[in-house]
């Protein structure tokens, strides 16, 4: 339920209170993340209401294009605490509040910001997922609230973590989910984060308001004056059907592609369908990869080296690797795809980007495929 922006007009109360809702994984894959929330509590005034940045409009004309895009805003919403706490109560996703060391005038200013934010005209913002979402709003508001007042100390960082490292943190390896992120996203986020960077995940920026200081007068105070346990959640079995597990199902698939390269070579032929069926699955995936990269404003899908493997030209050469008789100069092409292939296990192994386990019995099966077409074109010719 709304909140009439016409409430930013009440001056709050001295007994008022303003802290940091930190909600926990849900079972989504959106919502395998957390999500971070202000709360303004103000008995006083019958005001306790929830700022959260992670809204956006299912109505907005071309949602699932500019989504796909990454040209859609989301927005600041505000909303009566109990329903948004009831909803999260439902969906069994714990939540945690802390209760921040602020002056009364640091809490109106606060206050003021985000009643300002929530306004018609300032409430859209361009969402990034590793620097501008509903986790990272809620570490700028306080910093622009307090600026050099606040210092986040970064000791209760015990190891570097990339940000792909980050993101699987709160993943199963073996799921589609980790897959098709490590899929679609590109080198970039394999460089190692900056301790405040790690505050793009609720779970961080609870951590880092937990180990943070308010520097008063010469002396320092914790910004976190109390934290507590609002909801409890009960823990739900994980779901283990390896079966349907990508490492599985790849591994499948790659030891089909195996057995046929083999079949074909004791019987001295060419699958044509299994050659189109790769050239078209790795080149679709290619061409999509590609407008991720250079047709979106995503900034996380840049310099993508899965290309490597999903070459998005091999699309457009499915007539010629189709034909019974392949042509002797698509033997530089599968040379090429061979090549492609070394490049990306150099680029794994030295960190450049790091890839789906899962994708492993593909590689290998691939590797073998072409070697074949190598030999057996050359022979064909």
């Amino acid at each position: 339920m709304s909140v009439s922006v016409k409430a930013q007009f009440v001056p709050l109360s001295e007994t008022s209170e303003i802290s940091i809702l930190t909600i926990g994984p849900g079972a989504e894959l959106y919502d395998k993340f957390g999500h971070s929330a202000f709360r303004i509590q103000d008995s006083l005034n019958g005001v306790d209401v929830v700022f959260n940045y992670g809204k956006f409009d299912f109505d907005t004309p071309n949602f699932y294009t500019k989504f796909a895009r990454g040209k859609l805003l989301y927005e600041l919403g505000v909303s009566y605490y109990q329903p948004f706490f009831e909803s999260y109560v439902a969906q069994n996703r714990w939540v945690k509040e802390q209760t921040l060391n602020l002056s009364y005038t640091e809490k109106q200013a606060v206050s003021d910001f985000l009643w300002n934010n929530v306004k018609p005209e300032n409430k859209k913002y361009k969402y990034d997922f590793f620097f501008d979402n509903c986790a990272t709003k809620i570490r700028d508001v306080i910093q622009e609230v307090l600026g050099n007042k606040l210092e986040f100390k970064e000791d209760h960082l015990k190891e570097e973590y990339t940000f792909r490292q980050l993101i699987q943190q709160n993943l199963k390896a073996n799921s589609w989910g980790s897959l098709g992120i490590d899929i679609a996203l590109g080198a970039v986020i394999d460089r190692t984060a900056k301790p405040i960077e790690y505050q793009f995940l609720p779970e961080y920026v609870y951590e880092g308001a937990a180990n943070a200081v308010i520097n008063r007068n010469g002396t320092s105070e914790s910004l976190v004056r109390q934290t507590s346990v609002l909801f409890e959640n009960s823990p739900t079995p994980p779901e283990n059907d390896f079966f349907l597990s990508p490492l599985f199902v790849l591994g499948f698939l790659g030891l089909l592609i195996v057995f046929i390269t083999y079949r074909d070579f004791k019987r001295k032929t060419r699958s044509r369908y299994l050659d189109t069926f790769l050239f078209f699955f790795t080149g679709l995936i290619g061409i999509l990869l590609l407008l991720l990269w250079f047709a979106t404003d995503h900034t996380a899908t840049a310099n993508n080296y899965n290309l490597l493997w999903a070459f998005p030209i091999s699309l457009v050469l499915i007539i010629a690797i189709s034909k019974r008789n392949v042509s002797p100069k698509m033997k530089r092409y599968v040379l090429l795809l061979l090549l492609l292939l070394v490049l990306l296990t150099i680029h794994w192994t030295t960190g450049v980007q790091v890839f789906a386990i899962g994708l492993l019995p593909l590689l290998i099966a691939l590797a073998v495929r072409y070697i074949y077409l190598l030999y057996f074109i050359r022979k064909q010719n």
